[in-house]
């Protein structure tokens, strides 16, 4: 007889069968645990690397690096005050000081302006209404004192002296430049009497100029120039050859306190306060030139972003040079930005103006920039939308965000190829590009009147249709209207109007020439800026 006999496992045996089991999944888990961490940890390593911790207060900021400066990308934790337009400093106006509602009231004004040809819409706004007029007073102001000498050898009473200030306020900041920025060398920028490296693609007086060199590109003019004087007697003007911009540049991205940012501003108001041709005038016959924004100059008492140098009291009276002026104060004039284009004689700027007036321009419309997703009122995305989704040949997008205008070279052949170049603003409302693509030929298209109109009296001119299209950013962001077919619609005939003025009546002033630079033709950017000054100087009672 046949028994069918049956095995059944043991408890003991089913138990080692879960345990091994277990082993395997607990195995797999770690393993699987420890590679996400590794591959986190490796995310996080190269962001460190490419970043910098600001430690300010309750303030924590980690800031990955860009392409330029102005193009730090911050995830901060804590809060930060918004900054407010100071109405205060509209001097001599009937502006209140304590307004409502200051940032609609610049809104409004921003949205009023319009081509020259049309007239300007009347707000139902007061506040807005003289607020406006007020800026417009002042521009006014600034072009009164517009020279009409155009000899650069023309000195008699005239004199330029140039204060001998300590090395610390410049020379030795300029020595800073291989620590000025956690992931960036700025000692190359700094040769060639701040020009930066010649570019030679380009041919005579290219070079690789940093945005923020003005201060001494402008110093090393002042000391070759004509006029010059040895005698404080035989000064009419008096230049101040702080280097301020680069003062803030170095504490920009470092954990130091306010104190610390203010310092060297306040020894330089020591200083001069010791000088009598200061005290004589009160500072009025004096002319500071900073190569950074007027906001970064006035930092407000609960913000750790600057210094309060233009705040100060001592520092109201002189005339003060930048390449953004605040519109709020008389007393601000804003210069060109220093383009990459610094011409040492007349034939470098009529070789120039030939080549561009040749040049076969393949697009009607480009953009040198990069989007700013977390901007208010960033208009740029849809700028960028329209052009990429524009026919073949039509627009261009030079993404800079992917490094495609580390080049200097690329930039300028992009503008020059193109009869229209979009402006919109970034990190503050004007920009370098606008004087890349005027000097290039190519027609700015401005959306906001902050980034040019409201910027450079002496530069440019008051019709600002003769050399720029002007497309409200209020209304494209309401209506979304499409910019390249409102710019297909302008005749061919206008648009080489408008280049024949940018090229041969705005070109030469827009530019800085070299130090040793002999133009006797043209007046560039520092012969204006020089003579405007000393005729508004000549005006004072």
């Amino acid at each position: 007889m046949a028994i069918a006999i049956t095995k059944k496992k043991s408890k003991l045996s089913k138990r080692a069968e879960k345990n091994q089991f277990h082993f395997c999944g607990t195995f797999i888990f770690r393993f699987l645990y420890r590679l996400h961490a590794a591959i986190f940890l490796l995310i996080l390593v190269y962001l460190w690397s490419s970043s910098t911790t600001i430690i300010s207060g309750n303030i924590v900021h980690l800031c990955v690096s860009s392409r330029k400066l102005n193009n730090l990308y911050c995830v901060s934790a804590g809060t930060q005050p918004n900054i407010e337009i100071p109405f205060s400093g509209l001097e001599n106006t009937s502006i209140p000081t304590s307004l409502s509602s200051p940032n609609i009231i610049i809104k409004d004004i921003a949205n009023k302006i319009q081509n020259k040809a049309e007239p300007i819409t009347t707000s139902k706004d007061k506040e807005a209404e003289v607020a406006e007029k007020a800026i417009q007073e002042q521009l006014l102001i600034h072009r009164s004192w517009k020279s009409k000498i155009i000899d650069y050898g023309m000195c008699a009473g005239r004199g330029i002296f140039v204060y001998d200030l300590p090395s610390k306020f410049n020379k030795d900041l300029v020595g800073q430049c291989g620590d000025m920025m956690p992931w960036k060398n700025f000692c190359g920028y700094f040769s060639n009497d701040a020009l930066g490296e010649r570019i030679e693609k380009l041919g005579n007086g290219w070079h690789y100029t940093h945005q923020y060199a003005l201060e001494p590109i402008f110093h090393a003019k002042v000391l070759n120039h004509p006029c010059r004087v040895f005698n404080e007697n035989e000064a009419k003007l008096f230049y101040i050859p702080f280097y301020g911009g680069l003062d803030i540049l170095r504490w920009h991205f470092k954990n130091v306190s306010n104190d610390v940012k203010d310092t060297l501003g306040l020894e330089l108001v020591k200083w001069l306060n010791s000088k009598e041709t200061w005290k004589r005038n009160s500072g009025k016959d004096h002319v500071l030139v900073l190569g950074k924004i007027s906001w970064d100059f006035r930092r407000k008492d609960d913000a750790i972003w600057g210094t309060r140098f233009l705040e100060l009291e001592q520092l109201q009276n002189p005339i003060k040079l930048l390449i953004e002026r605040q519109p709020w104060h008389a007393n601000d004039v804003g210069i060109p930005h220093p383009t990459f284009f610094h011409p040492n004689s007349d034939d470098d700027i009529s070789t120039w103006q030939l080549k561009i007036s040749r040049i076969n321009r393949e697009n009607l419309v480009s953009f040198a920039g990069a989007d700013r997703p977390g901007a208010a009122g960033n208009i740029r995305s849809i700028l960028i939308d329209q052009c990429n989704s524009s026919s073949e040949g039509t627009c261009r997008f030079l993404n800079c965000n992917a490094g495609q205008c580390d080049k200097p070279e690329s930039v300028i052949e992009l503008f020059t190829e193109s009869e229209f170049c979009l402006q919109p603003p970034g990190d503050s409302p004007t920009r370098k590009s606008v004087f890349d693509s005027l000097i290039s030929g190519c027609i700015p298209v401005i959306f906001d009147p902050y980034t040019a109109y409201y910027q450079y009296p002496w530069h440019l001119p008051e019709d600002h249709s003769k050399y720029s299209v002007f497309i409200d950013k209020e209304e494209l962001r309401k209506t979304k209207m499409n910019v390249i077919e409102r710019l297909k619609k302008i005749p061919a005939k206008e648009r080489e109007n408008m280049r024949r003025y940018i090229v041969y009546e705005l070109l030469p002033g827009l530019v800085y020439g070299d130090s040793n630079s002999q133009l006797r033709k043209y007046q560039d950017a520092f012969s204006i800026t020089i003579n405007n000054l000393i005729e508004r100087v000549n005006k004072l009672k």
